[in-house]
């Protein structure tokens, strides 16, 4: 009773800051809606607040066309928890149910597809499918709202089996054909929606999208953080646009992501260039995980802005970001190879071996460089990395390792699993496990006492310099330690 009266006192003050974290359902209306939908605050007894929109489906309610409930940041439950429903979100968010369906996704989690649909449905109000299907429908929202792809193309693009599943869900959850969504999302937007050149449905199609970021967002930190650290011919950031090329489960893409909106309502926009439609979901997917889009800023803040030695630190930047991953192998070995050297010399290390082992798009791609696979470093790493010998033995160990399969990183792992795993690789020790699951995961809460910047910042904030005394004092930090490193090596660097 104390979680329904905390939320619907949110809701009932249209509390922009819960958007996302929770959905409203009102039984009286049958519609879902977002907490700060500006609609008359209906009567507690005709309420339901649900974790995802997949369970306000499955209760038979549809999205109101007034607040459209998906249009917010997503839930920063998933990174928070590490349970199993946690882990299977970050998975089905990722288009994992589309490629393998449940049974493959069971797999992924290490449970029977029974098991893990009784956990889901008793954690989310709904099981793997209806979940998968949410996710359908908010990417062909997107899409419909977006661009001009044909009909067609967006219901294969966002996941369905058919074009008749896909208007089925469509007029199921937001009670309009697809047809009528788009024209009604045009009006909203002022301007008619648009693709940029490259021909619906065909390789190279570009598509620009409007990321929606939960404020504060301190943007230009997160996207500095990937900037500082662009690997040339695989990244470049100019001009506040972060831009690289990536490979996604059915072909490569190029994005390039730029700060838009306010203070009040920021937002990202991407624009992406795609072999495959299909790979759109997943990108997305991977996009908000690389700039934290969902992180509960503002519960961040308050929480690190109670120790009077973050303070000052919070105040200067609010709404402070971990950068994620768009490849947790590529991760890894960037982890590996910039250890204990600068981080010029580690993008320089990072640029040759993507320039002798990456592949290359195509001039009319733009030409860029994919960052090289674990098997092609495994084949030819040795004749191209520099530095100490254990090191470079320590990547082409965890390089053939992943390459056989003896190794896999993936964001469906507990942080305990993936730390256990990483750390019985010879050569690989606590701060790697840790960086690497703060980046890959999302985990919100590690604090990496043994990196010396993290270690000098915390001296410019008159915190404890020596590692003991530093992870002892940040104790109180968590779960949000995570945080507490990038404030530490913020003032390190500001």
């Amino acid at each position: 009773m104390a979680l329904f009266a905390e939320r619907y006192r949110a809701m009932s003050a249209r509390d922009a800051r819960f958007d996302g974290q929770f959905i409203t359902g009102v039984h009286s209306t049958g519609i879902y809606c977002r907490p700060s939908c500006p609609a008359t605050t209906p009567k507690a007894a005709n309420v339901s607040f649900y974790l995802t929109a997949a369970a306000a489906h499955e209760a038979g309610l549809r999205a109101c066309k007034r607040c459209l409930p998906d249009a917010v940041p997503g839930s920063p439950e998933w990174n928070v928890r590490d349970d199993l429903a946690a882990r299977a979100m970050r998975l089905i968010a990722d288009g994992e149910v589309e490629r393998s369906g449940v049974p493959g996704l069971a797999a992924r989690l290490g449970y029977t597809p029974r098991h893990l649909g009784r956990v889901l449905q008793q954690e989310l109000g709904a099981g793997p499918l209806a979940l998968a299907r949410a996710q359908r429908a908010q990417t062909a929202r997107e899409l419909l709202v977006n661009t001009r792809l044909p009909l067609t193309d967006i219901a294969f693009a966002a996941g369905f089996g058919s074009i008749r599943q896909f208007n089925e869900t469509v007029a199921a959850v937001y009670q309009q054909t697809p047809s009528e969504l788009r024209e009604r999302g045009a009006r909203r937007r002022g301007a008619q929606p648009v693709v940029a050149p490259g021909g619906p449905a065909e390789p190279g199609t570009t598509v620009s999208l409007r990321l929606p970021a939960r404020a504060p967002f301190d943007g230009a930190g997160v996207l500095g953080f990937l900037g500082l650290r662009a690997v040339a011919g695989v990244e470049s950031f100019e001009s506040g646009a972060y831009r690289r090329a990536v490979r996604l489960p059915a072909g490569t893409a190029t994005v390039a992501l730029s700060l838009a909106g306010t203070p009040e309502a920021p937002f990202v926009s991407c624009e992406v260039t795609l072999d495959e439609l299909a790979d759109l979901a997943p990108l997305v997917s991977r996009v908000r995980r690389l700039l934290d889009l969902d992180a509960d800023a503002a519960a961040i803040d308050a929480a690190l802005a109670a120790d009077p030695a973050l303070t000052p630190a919070v105040a200067r930047v609010p709404g402070i970001r971990v950068p994620g991953s768009m490849s947790p192998e590529e991760t890894l070995f960037r982890a590996l190879i910039g250890q204990q050297i600068s981080m010029a010399a580690a993008r320089t290390l990072l640029g040759r071996l993507a320039e002798a082992l990456g592949d290359r798009l195509p001039a009319e791609r733009g030409g860029w460089t994919l960052f090289p696979t674990a098997a092609q470093i495994a084949a030819g790493g040795r004749g191209v990395l520099r530095g100490p010998v254990a090191r470079i033995d320590t990547i082409m160990r965890v390089a053939e390792a992943l390459a056989s399969g003896e190794l896999w990183l993936d964001v469906g792992e507990s942080k305990e699993d993936l730390s256990a795993r990483l750390m019985a690789v010879k050569g690989i020790g606590p701060w790697t496990a840790g960086y690497v699951s703060m980046r890959v995961l999302g985990s919100p809460d590690v604090l990496l006492t043994s990196d010396l910047a993290i270690r000098q910042g915390a001296a410019r904030l008159g915190l404890p310099d020596a590692a003991a005394p530093l992870a002892a004092h940040g104790a109180a930090w968590a779960p949000w330690r995570s945080y507490a490193g990038m404030h530490l090596w913020r003032a390190l660097a500001g």
